[in-house]
């Protein structure tokens, strides 16, 4: 599978499919592998484009400093080496900030973005905001990427429909390289880009399990910051969406893209909508 060289890091990523390309951003302390529900549900009309985040998976893990703003940085560089912008973003968790800040700097690039069960900041203002991520980096650091994989997997998976999903997610995630997950947790602390969101003009489907992290009421505020964005909400559903329920996850986002097909790519249209995907 390639390895391309962009900027100063080796990035592995795959291709499947051919047409116009739809390029998929995994979360924190995953890869490529996020997507291997989507991959050949979306191959058939699109060329597939997933890749390892710096620090993840097969991608180079520099021992210095990450920030949201290099993690976007590489991914435009991916995606000018593609040649085939714009192209449709789509993000996970980490991979939706990475798509948050991509379409913020760079909307030549973005064709529509689509943002999973994620936000445009991490910044930390409660106690359990601050608690959640010390626990997190405690756990990591103590206990290993497995134990923590293993806590991730038992809360977001739950019931016996799912043993073999969480199984896998403990594997994943024991991969990891520990010094370069805490350096990428530790680059999504404190960013922001919300005070930029009404000047992105690209559609826009913000999705969202109705059992994330986040609550629904401050993923509706921000949806309506972004001129005709669109947020829809899967119920029943936790943060691992695109692995828990693929088929939902895959029928939304395809609705989003078949909607905006024939939309073209400087229209501005204003107002949030929301619905909920069933």
């Amino acid at each position: 599978m390639p390895t391309t060289r962009i900027r100063d890091i080796d990035v592995f990523h795959e291709e499947h499919g051919s047409g116009p390309t739809l390029l998929f951003i995994h979360g924190l302390g995953s890869s490529t592998e996020d997507w291997e529900a989507q991959v050949p549900f979306f191959a058939d009309r699109y060329r597939v484009v997933t890749y390892d985040v710096r620090g993840h998976g097969r991608t180079t893990k520099p021992r210095e400093k990450y920030s949201l703003q290099q993690f976007s940085d590489d991914a435009a560089a991916l995606v000018e080496q593609l040649g085939d912008a714009p192209v449709h973003v789509v993000g996970l968790s980490m991979g939706g900030m990475i798509a948050f800040q991509l379409a913020a700097d760079r909307p030549d690039l973005v064709r529509t973005l689509t943002v999973v069960n994620s936000g445009p900041e991490m910044v930390l203002r409660t106690f359990a905001q601050k608690f959640a991520i010390f626990q997190r980096r405690w756990i990591v650091q103590m206990m290993g990427l497995r134990k923590w994989g293993a806590v991730l997997a038992d809360r977001l998976l739950p019931g016996d429909e799912f043993v073999a999903l969480r199984g896998k997610i403990v594997e994943r995630w024991a991969r990891n390289d520990k010094r370069s997950y805490l350096r990428a947790l530790r680059a999504l602390v404190g960013w922001t880009v919300t005070a930029r969101l009404p000047a992105i003009t690209q559609p826009t489907l913000i999705l969202t399990a109705d059992m994330d992290y986040t609550p629904i009421p401050w993923k509706q505020h921000y949806t309506s910051l972004i001129p005709g964005a669109r947020l829809v909400i899967i119920p029943n559903t936790r943060h691992f969406l695109p692995l828990e329920r693929p088929e939902l996850f895959n029928r939304a986002l395809d609705e989003f893209l078949t909607a905006t097909a024939a939309i073209p790519s400087a229209t501005v249209t204003t107002g949030a909508r929301a619905g909920v995907a069933r």
